[in-house]
């Protein structure tokens, strides 16, 4: 586990989080000393970018907001040239403890598939979202897990570690609306494999999330219809994962 953690980068998505980066970083460091951190700034307007750099952190400040997804792959883009084997992603908004990130290293080890999901659905003492919110995430489970052939419980989950050739497709095809349901789609169509492992998850340190009340049950209806106009589109298989070994990446 030690060997992949050192070959591994740790991207965190950051818009207006200036109150709840300071403690995450410090977690991190605990947890995980040794392990590079990268804050994609996404054009905040308080001091985000200046609080992750006083936290050791390497900040790739975006001059536009882009949104988590063109954050991500911005995140993605930076690891593949610098030549990292492993990617993690952790949210800023404090979610998801630091601590989590062995249970993903040690699940990637074990199973060797192209992307671990940290699961707040597989773990029972994590934190509770909303009523509306549970049912939104619950459809979208059981959606999901029938166009993808195989079991999701958190397709929300912004907790997450790919492997190299999954990073490089990312780096270059990443969905732009909806990230986290709508790649597991996609890449299950490409030949990649996913498994979820049980993490904890918490409540936000700071700052309110976009998504509250009947807005969750909006978003999933929303995302249903973007993967099935995904399903009906073609895919690239240039990037599919038998090319990718192909080209020996």
């Amino acid at each position: 586990m030690a060997e992949l953690l050192s070959q591994s980068i740790l991207l965190i998505p950051a818009f207006n989080e200036e109150e709840a980066l300071p403690p995450l970083l410090v977690e991190i460091r605990e947890h995980c000393p040794g392990l590079k951190v990268v804050v994609i700034n996404d054009a905040s307007q308080d001091r985000t970018c200046e609080v992750a750099r006083a936290g050791g952190a390497v900040v790739l400040d975006l001059p536009v907001n882009l949104g988590v997804a063109g954050a991500m792959q911005a995140g993605f883009r930076w690891a593949v040239q610098h030549g990292y084997r492993y990617a993690i992603r952790c949210d800023s908004d404090g979610q998801h403890p630091p601590a989590g990130i062995h249970k993903l290293v040690a699940h990637m080890e074990e199973t060797g598939v192209d992307l671990v999901i940290g699961s707040r659905a597989l773990c029972e003492n994590s934190f509770s979202n909303s009523l509306a919110r549970r049912i939104g995430i619950g459809y979208l489970s059981v959606f999901l897990s029938f166009i993808c052939r195989h079991k999701v419980t958190d397709p929300t989950s912004g907790f997450q570690m790919v492997n190299h050739l999954l990073m490089y497709y990312f780096a270059h095809e990443y969905p732009s609306d909806y990230p986290e349901p709508e790649s597991l789609a996609l890449l299950r169509r490409q030949g990649y494999t996913f498994s979820e492992v049980g993490v904890p998850f918490r409540a936000r340190t700071a700052g309110t999330s976009s998504l509250h009340g009947f807005s969750s049950l909006y978003f999933a209806v929303k995302v249903t219809f973007a993967l099935m106009i995904d399903r009906a589109r073609s895919v690239d298989q240039a990037y599919s994962r038998s090319k990718l070994e192909a080209k020996g990446l």
